[in-house]
């Protein structure tokens, strides 16, 4: 069974920043891509940023491109995102999923979620 613990969350102003973690369990870390995901209250689950087992490809949404870095330390099983320049519109859930081999920001492709981390951006 695979387990995913996201930390890093909290409250922060507009312009700050915030570094996201997500440990998983497993000795098969780095064969998977990693992705983060987050959700509104109200709205779907939409794709933050994915990158690939060994963390030579990414991905990311448009509305995070230039912001938000994910990358990953595949010793210590750990995938992070660094968020800076953080908006008002940031402030959701933020979730890390295991995807499969594919670098994609299809929520459907991940199997694996963790509990998730609150992210607050005040104005």
């Amino acid at each position: 069974q695979v387990q995913l613990v996201e930390s890093g969350g909290g409250l922060v102003q507009a312009g700050g920043f915030l570094r996201l973690a997500c440990a998983a369990s497993g000795r098969t870390f780095s064969v998977y891509v990693m992705g983060w995901f987050r959700q509104a209250p109200g709205k779907e689950r939409e794709f933050v940023a994915a990158i690939s087992g060994s963390g030579d490809r990414t991905t990311y949404a448009d509305s995070v491109k230039g912001r938000f870095t994910i990358s990953r330390d595949n010793a210590r099983n750990t995938v992070y995102l660094q968020m800076n320049s953080l908006k008002p519109e940031d402030t959701a859930d933020y979730y890390c999923g295991r995807g499969t081999f594919t670098v994609v920001g299809d929520v459907n492709s991940y199997r694996y979620w963790g509990q998730g981390t609150q992210v607050t951006v005040t104005s």
